[in-house]
């Protein structure tokens, strides 16, 4: 069996998954798509506080990935779309329920950081 740490090892599918789901913005923008393809600017103004950088980084990830599709209209200027692939979609649903636990949850994991922080300071 191989090392943990390489690549060949069984579990490096979910290290893809957790190292995209990991990022900041990734979540923000399979929910923002799972309404369907969107221009790149009507993205950026939905994703409030995302960097152009960060935006451009994000999508070009999640292309790489597999899970959005980038298409481009040869206009002037040229007019790109980004829309969740068949992939893209099945991993959104996937990342919708964590959101939705999320939500569900919030209320109870703020009190509970509160409650260890005025425990930690005592």
């Amino acid at each position: 069996m191989e090392p943990c740490g390489s690549p060949d090892h069984e579990d490096c599918g979910i290290r893809l998954v957790l190292d995209r789901l990991g990022e900041q913005w990734t979540v923000m923008t399979l929910a923002e798509l799972s309404a369907g393809p969107r221009r790149y600017r009507e993205l950026e103004r939905s994703l409030v506080g995302i960097s152009q950088r960060m935006m451009t980084l994000t999508l070009r990830r999640l292309e790489r990935d597999g899970h959005v599709l980038r298409h481009v209209e040869p206009t002037v200027p040229a007019r790109v779309t980004y829309e969740l692939s068949a992939l893209g979609l099945s991993f959104a649903s996937q990342v919708a329920s964590l959101v939705l636990w999320s939500s569900h949850h919030k209320a109870e994991i703020e009190t509970a950081q509160k409650n260890f922080e005025c425990s930690s300071t005592t």
